[in-house]
């Protein structure tokens, strides 16, 4: 019998249209002969469906459901399309934990982990696993620009604590123009994080769980034609993105034991993509995504069709998986 699949989307930060997009990618390629495929975008205000007449019909959230003149619509499982919070923070994997309906991400403690990149990095950092030299500053705290400076060193970046896609990130080459880098990124969330800059090779790699294994994906370079990976480079054609990377065996090797030790020590499951910096054949971990986006274009579907997994296979063994049918 064919599935009823929630591809929920959206969100509630600056990642909403992204999430749509790959929310959308999501709904057209699902295997139609397995799964039954319905779009539910999370807002603040409303949860809703989409169906193809673009009508809307209210979720009823004590128990997820919508209500249809057919009767009570009931899903079997949702894939979890939403970059950002309620998606990737582990508010929704909460909510649907706590309902009984498996999803697609990773479990609760794992994605409010990862979302807050102060206390991921130190996880990673006990765990052997390198990372830049940082600070953490909290909104109205009071520092001095001078030992954040000393510590971190010229250039260094700027960002949110809790935020993805670059949103309110900043390089910053002068101590000067650290209070209005500070500004921007507190705009997006009130704890930020200044990391130094490491000069080096930037690469993503993916992990997802596929045919009932956890599998390390091929390894993405990513060469930005401005400053650094920055929004625009993300999704605006800023950037070059070669898979695989032009890395060596050994580096290549390296950093796919790092990341498949990270998977594994958190007890993930559902996709990640995590950035790196080989610095000296070093890998320097920079984040962990565990809703990475998903239109073709993406770094994820770009490394898994690398691989011989097309979107199809791709989002089709993510739901099996969260069903228990591959374990």
């Amino acid at each position: 019998m064919k599935k009823n699949i929630a591809i929920i989307m959206g969100g509630f930060s600056s990642e909403f249209d992204i999430s749509m997009k790959s929310g959308n990618v999501v709904y057209q390629h699902l295997n139609k002969t397995n799964y039954n495929a319905y779009r539910i975008v999370i807002t603040r205000d409303a949860w809703y469906m989409i169906d193809d007449d673009d009508h809307r019909h209210p979720v009823n959230r004590h128990d997820f459901t919508i209500a249809t003149d057919a009767g009570k619509l009931q899903f079997d499982c949702v894939f979890n399309a939403i970059h950002g919070t309620p998606g990737e923070d582990g508010l929704m994997q909460s909510y649907f934990e706590l309902i009984g309906l498996p999803q697609t991400s990773c479990g609760a403690y794992q994605a409010a982990l990862t979302f807050n990149k102060k206390d991921f990095l130190s996880v990673m950092n006990a765990n052997g696993i390198k990372s830049a030299p940082s600070v953490y500053l909290n909104h109205g705290q009071v520092f001095d620009v001078d030992l954040v400076v000393e510590e971190v060193g010229l250039p260094c970046f700027v960002k949110p604590n809790k935020s993805g896609s670059s949103f309110g990130m900043s390089k910053v080459y002068k101590k000067e123009e650290l209070p209005k880098a500070l500004k921007i990124a507190f705009e997006e969330d009130d704890e930020i994080i200044i990391e130094s800059f490491l000069d080096g090779t930037e690469v993503s790699v993916g992990v997802i769980r596929y045919q009932g294994k956890t599998k390390v994906l091929p390894i993405t370079e990513i060469v930005s034609d401005n400053d650094f990976f920055d929004y625009e480079a993300k999704y605006l054609g800023k950037s070059e993105e070669i898979t695989p990377a032009r890395i060596s065996e050994a580096q290549a090797q390296d950093l796919s034991d790092v990341v498949q030790k990270a998977y594994e020590i958190l007890k993930m499951k559902g996709y990640t993509r995590s950035e790196f910096i080989f610095v000296d054949d070093i890998p320097y971990m920079l984040e962990m995504n565990t809703t990475p986006g998903l239109t073709p274009e993406s770094i994820l579907p770009q490394q898994a069709n690398t691989a011989g997994i097309d979107l199809s296979e791709l989002f089709g063994s993510a739901i099996e998986d969260a069903l228990g049918e591959n374990n």
